[in-house]
């Protein structure tokens, strides 16, 4: 009888557990930077439902809504977004790039960064992240993110906003980061 106790303690617990990943933040409707990253999360998941599984297990990660990139010749991007940890919004990040290279053109993308673990996070926050010529994003369409593995501690997702770039450049990505409270 014990036994039986005991494996629905641990049925009931592991659902528990379950419905506390499942809840969902709710923005604050007043707050743009807000609304934006809960849209731009919202259209992720609709262009492919299989990266639930990365909101699901990652320790956090940050939404870029809105990414601006262009060049011709040097190029570069820029956008804003908000770091969430524990399903919570933490802190407001920038994103810049700068690259040289065979590039023309002007594009707008979202972009999504999941931290595996509590290191890739921590450097993310002490401003020891960036992302270098080596780094891939995938970029979104359906079904993508069901065969993507972190790399480095890291998986970068990205969904075309609109735009045309060709580029053959070399580059990177800086990130800053700048706690709420």
């Amino acid at each position: 009888m014990k036994l039986k106790t005991l494996i629905t303690t641990l049925v009931a617990l592991g659902s528990f557990g379950f419905a506390m990943q499942s809840i969902a933040w709710e923005p604050d409707a007043n707050n743009p930077e807000q609304t934006n990253a809960a849209k731009t999360i919202a259209a992720f998941k609709a262009k492919d439902p299989s990266i639930q599984r990365f909101f699901d297990k990652a320790v956090g990660f940050v939404v870029f809504p809105s990414v601006g990139k262009g060049g011709l010749g040097i190029g570069g991007a820029h956008g804003k977004g908000l770091v969430f940890s524990n399903g919570e919004p933490i802190a407001r990040s920038t994103l810049s790039q700068l690259t040289i290279g065979l590039q023309a053109g002007a594009q707008a993308y979202s972009e999504i960064i999941f931290f595996k673990d509590t290191v890739a996070l921590e450097d993310f926050k002490r401003g020891n992240f960036e992302m270098g010529a080596q780094a891939s994003a995938v970029a979104l369409t359906a079904g993508a993110s069901a065969d993507t593995s972190y790399n480095g501690g890291v998986a970068v997702f990205t969904m075309t906003k609109g735009g045309l770039m060709a580029e053959a450049s070399i580059g990177g990505q800086k990130f800053s980061y700048k706690p709420y409270k």
